[in-house]
């Protein structure tokens, strides 16, 4: 992998959230799964993800900008022109360099405790610290996260019932919906990412809600239009209404009104922070009153009849 920030394409005073904005980006487009004749965008998908793991944790990012770790996460070349003749042909080190002793006299441990860590300090209690000490291995990097789109139907998702999943081993989970989800809602997986050095990465879970042909989510509730027929309307009647856990029977009183709100209770959105998904908002059914597509009975019905209410008064019409 080259340098972190070209592989992201950003530049090296890139903020966190540009880092993180490249990256999904780049990630989207080069995912195995949307790129399953292109081996290539495997490979590519990798090193942006080896990019984005480097420069989102400040600590490696800034190593890197010292020069103290490579792209890679290894510590630099700690020797970069200090003996011999180098590339160009700068004069090698003497015994005087180094304060009367020869490099054969040096332990190196100490030259890597100062450039690592301990700067050839005191230890505690004065005493200097000794020779032979080595910095710590890098960090093992863990593998890459992988992504996954679940698309959940309006009404699984209103109720919140468990959705089935494949992974990309090709194995099966069935993913319980957190209360209150939301189009949009992102899933962590543990250890259900691509397998790395210092263990696997993460699933992220992308959760897509589905739409309805008459249902639709107001906040925590659910709301619908029922058509009812004139004469339900007058007389009263019991009649069906759906809901996402099944049709259920409603009772119209006689003279009701079209544009009526009926509540019908927890059979809404589950709420978010409930702590039990068998909280859930309402089903708000507002009523519609439907006339019959030929008038001409209902017409020769009321021909010497006129209604004597005037509800347009209160608009001072």
């Amino acid at each position: 992998m080259g340098d972190p920030y070209s592989t992201l394409g950003v530049a090296r005073t890139a903020s966190e959230k540009e880092i993180k904005s490249a990256y999904r980006k780049l990630a989207k487009e080069l995912h195995p799964d949307r790129n399953t004749d292109n081996p290539k965008a495997s490979e590519k998908f990798s090193d942006v993800t080896k990019a984005y793991d480097l420069l989102s944790d400040k600590a490696t990012r800034a190593q890197f900008d010292r020069g103290e770790i490579d792209a890679e996460g290894n510590p630099a070349n700690p020797f970069a022109g200090m003996g011999g003749r180098g590339p160009g042909g700068a004069r090698g080190h003497s015994a005087e360099d180094f304060g009367g002793f020869s490099p054969d006299d040096m332990d190196l441990g100490d030259l890597f405790e100062g450039l690592f860590g301990g700067g050839g300090g005191r230890a505690r209690g004065g005493a200097r610290r000794g020779f032979g000490q080595r910095p710590p291995p890098p960090p093992k990097k863990r593998g890459a996260d992988i992504q996954y789109r679940l698309a959940v139907p309006f009404i699984d998702a209103a109720a919140g019932r468990d959705q089935r999943i494949t992974l990309a081993d090709g194995k099966t989970i069935d993913l319980k919906l957190p209360a209150g989800v939301e189009d949009g809602t992102q899933m962590r997986l543990k250890g259900k990412g691509q397998q790395g050095a210092g263990g696997p990465g993460d699933g992220l879970v992308i959760v897509e809600i589905g739409s309805h042909p008459f249902f639709r989510r107001d906040g925590d509730h659910i709301r619908m239009d029922l058509p009812i027929t004139l004469d339900e309307a007058v007389r009263g009647a019991k009649v069906k209404c759906p809901t996402v856990d099944g049709p259920v029977m409603l009772t119209i009183k006689p003279g009701t009104n079209g544009g009526t709100v009926m509540r019908l209770g927890g059979k809404g959105w589950t709420k978010k922070g409930a702590g039990s998904k068998s909280a859930r908002g309402d089903q708000l059914v507002t009523l519609e009153i439907q006339l019959p597509d030929n008038l001409d009975e209902l017409s020769g019905l009321i021909d010497d009849w006129s209604d004597p209410a005037k509800p347009r008064d209160k608009f001072g019409l």
